[in-house]
């Protein structure tokens, strides 16, 4: 009989690539982990990892046991999450990740609604980009992702998450007000070439998305301050020394030399949606949990896509 924390452990290195990382996301000791190893190795007859420098790679027949070991676990997900879980009462831990604006705009008047209705129901949150985000669902390292979708960067989805829209979120480019387009009620590309922004890191999907505004002309913003908090953006655009694109979800007042411009053609928008491993899809705590992540929305006034 193949002992089960034996096959997560091999899952989880599979996952993420090393024992150290493995340990560190399950908890244990990395010779913990190797133990549980050696034990799957001395069940199954088989070798399943192999040295690679420093590191570890699966053997092929360890890549075969933890496909298998996927799928059992997904199993057991499926069947603690719904069989074994009372559907009226939303109970236990839920760990969340979020992005940084959904913090602020969607996962803090969530957690005051659950605090009333599900008391009982203890809810973790981690702020990460929707990249990070998506990988911890994936890997068992969170149950719940609030996660953004550009329409000019698309979000990869694995094939093992279901995803579903809550809203949609508008940006616009924040401008001081003596600022020649201040006045505008619209600006479209082209009125922003020239421009010095501040953007958040490179890599960031929120960068990506402003690169992705100056696409197929030939030219590239010229960013000279980078940061990730938005908050730094407005600061920036309140001296006088930088434009930013800027989500109105979890934006916080502007300043009164602030003004907001929105985009067009194409309006800079992006789908905010919620994902989960398939598996727990009739969780009562998922579904407890986005339901009451739509009631924010609502309350909000937030667009819904389509």
């Amino acid at each position: 009989m193949i002992d089960l924390p034996a096959l997560r452990a091999l899952v989880a290195v599979e996952q993420h690539g090393s024992v150290v990382a493995a340990a560190d996301i399950l908890g244990y000791s990395p010779s913990a982990v190797s133990q549980q190893i050696k034990k799957l190795e001395r069940q199954a007859r088989v070798a399943v990892l192999e040295r690679n420098g420093r590191g570890v790679l699966l053997t092929e027949r360890g890549i075969a046991l933890a496909g298998y070991g996927r799928r059992i676990i997904g199993e057991l997900e499926e069947l603690q999450a719904t069989l074994l879980s009372d559907p009226s009462s939303p109970s236990g831990t839920l760990r969340l990740v979020a992005f940084s604006t959904a913090c602020r705009g969607l996962v803090g008047p969530l957690l005051g609604r659950i605090a009333v209705t599900s008391p009982q129901l203890k809810v973790s949150v981690l702020a990460e980009d929707p990249r990070e985000a998506v990988q911890r669902v994936t890997t068992g390292e969170a149950e719940l992702a609030v996660v953004h979708n550009w329409n000019s960067v698309p979000l990869a989805i694995p094939e093992n998450l279901a995803l579903e829209d809550l809203c949609l979120d508008q940006a616009d480019v924040l401008l001081n007000s003596s600022h020649p387009l201040a006045a505008r009620t619209a600006v479209e590309r082209e009125d922003l070439l020239d421009e010095s922004w501040v953007s958040t890191p490179a890599g960031a999907i929120c960068n990506e998305a402003l690169l992705q505004i100056f696409a197929g002309l030939g030219r590239v913003p010229d960013i000279r301050i980078y940061d990730p908090d938005f908050s730094t953006h407005i600061a920036m655009v309140e001296q006088g020394v930088a434009v930013a694109l800027v989500p109105r979800l979890g934006r916080p007042p502007l300043p009164d030399n602030v003004a907001a411009v929105p985009v067009v053609n194409p309006a800079q928008q992006r789908a905010v949606g919620v994902v989960y491993r398939k598996t727990m899809s009739a969780s009562p705590n998922i579904r407890h949990t986005v339901g009451l992540l739509r009631e924010v929305a609502a309350a909000q006034q937030l667009p819904t896509p389509g």
